[in-house]
């Protein structure tokens, strides 16, 4: 009976043969969305890091207005869910007359999103810096920003490398949010794929797989950044 069971759901079951046969012919489509993600990823990750450098320096200044301003910022986008904020650009924007590509609303949201995560490693990094680093610098004529990019962020960055790798890795996951207003990308292509045959269990698991394939490398090298520095330290 279990042999003939385990035939049946070769067969006719949610991971029957035929079903993943479906899906390598139609593999094509989901390397696609596979690019797709890749470079909304990849501009997203530009945009979060320029803008989260920017926040975490501002966090960091004596302006009480800018450090008031970076609070409120990484408060509110570390605290509010992603979908919401998509939803908000999705549908609110058009009612002012600005109607964008979901490419660039993905682009928009994941970089302001993780722009407030960045921020924080940023600050903590620059925390992690002696402030006679800092005090130095000012001394010899450079202004605030200046000491920032030339003197303390380059002392900081292999101790917010680990952490800031591990942010890639979640952008990466999180670009899954688009998905919900139709982007092109990884999930909604699995998602529009099996609605139409029914094939879930093999649209799902290479949606994962493709998304595997871009956190683990990134995930295996934060580890081993962390180790190195662990080494560097109790040197």
């Amino acid at each position: 009976m279990s042999v003939l069971s385990g035939i049946s759901w070769l067969q006719e079951g949610p991971f029957a043969l035929y079903r993943w046969g479906d899906l390598f012919e139609d593999i094509p489509l989901f390397m696609e969305a596979f690019i797709y993600t890749i470079g909304i990823s990849i501009c997203a990750l530009i945009f979060a890091f320029l803008l989260g450098t920017v926040l975490g320096i501002s966090s960091a200044s004596r302006s009480k207005v800018l450090s008031i301003f970076t609070r409120i910022y990484v408060e509110l986008f570390q605290n509010t869910p992603l979908l919401i904020q998509i939803f908000f650009v999705y549908y609110g924007l058009p009612m002012v007359g600005i109607v964008l590509d979901t490419y660039i609303i993905g682009i928009i949201c994941v970089g302001l999103y993780h722009a407030a995560y960045i921020a924080e490693v940023i600050r903590s990094g620059i925390g992690s810096v002696a402030k006679g680093q800092m005090e130095a610098a000012l001394s010899q004529g450079f202004s605030f920003w200046e000491s920032m990019w030339l003197i303390v962020l380059p002392q900081a960055f292999r101790i917010m490398l680990p952490a800031l790798t591990n942010q890639v890795v979640n952008l990466i996951k999180n670009t899954s949010a688009i998905a919900i207003i139709s982007g092109a990308d990884i999930m909604f292509t699995a998602n529009s794929w099996s609605s139409m045959n029914l094939h879930y269990v093999p649209a799902f698991a290479f949606a994962a797989f493709l998304y595997f394939l871009l956190c683990f490398p990134l995930t295996q090298l934060s580890v081993r950044l962390e180790e190195k520095n662990k080494k560097a330290y109790t040197r």
